[in-house]
């Protein structure tokens, strides 16, 4: 698949199948994106699992950190990367052991060979987005937010998600 540019469709399949989330790279700082993106992801109906080594064992929004995705007792549907590219590989590894269903790489995070790897094992890859802004825009909620889209229709939202 190519990563340059994804249909609406493939990410909103991805974000109304998926339930629960591993953020890899989670803070407990609330300026820090990992974080208000889990938090926000989490009132959305979400479960989010955060994975930090330096946290592991603490709570963070609710949920206990683990050190790694290897350590989560449960299934995780999509795991979600707020490390570096470089970092990716081992990641994808992890996600791959677990069983998850989705590898999401946040905003600048791309790795076109552990993409490759993932789908090949059966995972959905994204790369360089973040789950939060594709929620938003394909739920219409960033038009609320003053977001422009240069679109107006009266056709519902292609992205419903239920708690």
């Amino acid at each position: 698949m190519i990563h340059d540019v994804y249909a609406d469709d493939y990410i909103g399949d991805i974000l109304n199948e998926v339930k629960t989330i591993a953020v890899v790279g989670a803070s407990s700082n609330p300026a820090r994106p990992s974080y208000y993106v889990m938090k926000y992801m989490k009132r959305k109906g979400y479960r989010m699992i955060p994975v930090n080594p330096g946290l592991a064992g603490q709570e963070l929004l609710g949920e206990t950190v683990y050190a790694s995705l290897l350590d989560i007792p449960e299934p995780v549907d999509m795991v979600d990367c707020f490390r570096a590219s470089d970092a990716i590989p081992p990641i994808m590894d992890e996600a791959i052991k677990i069983g998850a269903k989705v590898i999401w790489m946040q905003l600048g995070v791309r790795d076109d060979e552990a993409a490759a790897t993932a789908e090949a094992a059966g995972l959905k890859v994204v790369m360089n987005r973040c789950p939060k802004i594709e929620f938003g825009r394909l739920s219409g909620e960033i038009a609320f937010m003053g977001g422009r889209s240069d679109v107006i229709s009266s056709k519902r939202s292609k992205l419903v998600r239920k708690k």
